[in-house]
């Protein structure tokens, strides 16, 4: 299960619509609770630095993701997940999301933006021990 706030809901969602017609992306900070729940207790935005296909593929610097993760540190968050938008897709991962997913443990949260308005927003965990057993797996998300 993933718990967010109603305000890092939306953030990410209005990320999305921003963005449209290209993907946005970011990172999901928190910790994991005793039940396995990933609660979120911020969002950090990433700039998606594909210039070939933004608006279908997305790409987190990975100088930003260093930055991200020592900033987080500093405040004694981890990186638990990541959001990124499908511009008028739905809100399913692709095969080069799946491809390109490689933060076991962690979730993968994508908004459906049509027409530059979120409509639905998933989440995946991705479960497994390496890349040939991994799988993203649905999960619940719980906005409060």
């Amino acid at each position: 299960m993933l718990k967010l706030g109603k305000s890092h809901y939306d953030a990410l969602r209005e990320h999305g619509e921003e963005t449209y017609p290209h993907e946005c992306c970011g990172v999901l900070l928190g910790s994991t609770e005793d039940g396995g729940a990933r609660a979120v207790t911020s969002i950090a935005r990433a700039n998606n630095t594909r210039t070939d296909s933004a608006h279908n593929r997305y790409n987190i610097d990975p100088k930003d993701l260093i930055r991200i993760q020592r900033e987080a540190r500093e405040r004694g968050e981890d990186i638990i997940g990541f959001y990124h938008s499908h511009p008028d897709h739905p809100a399913q991962w692709s095969q080069t999301d799946f491809a390109e997913a490689h933060w076991f443990g962690c979730s993968y949260v994508i908004t459906s933006v049509e027409k530059g308005k979120a409509v639905l927003t998933n989440s995946f965990e991705l479960t497994g021990g390496d890349e040939a057993d991994k799988k993203l797996v649905h999960e619940i998300i719980e906005v409060a």
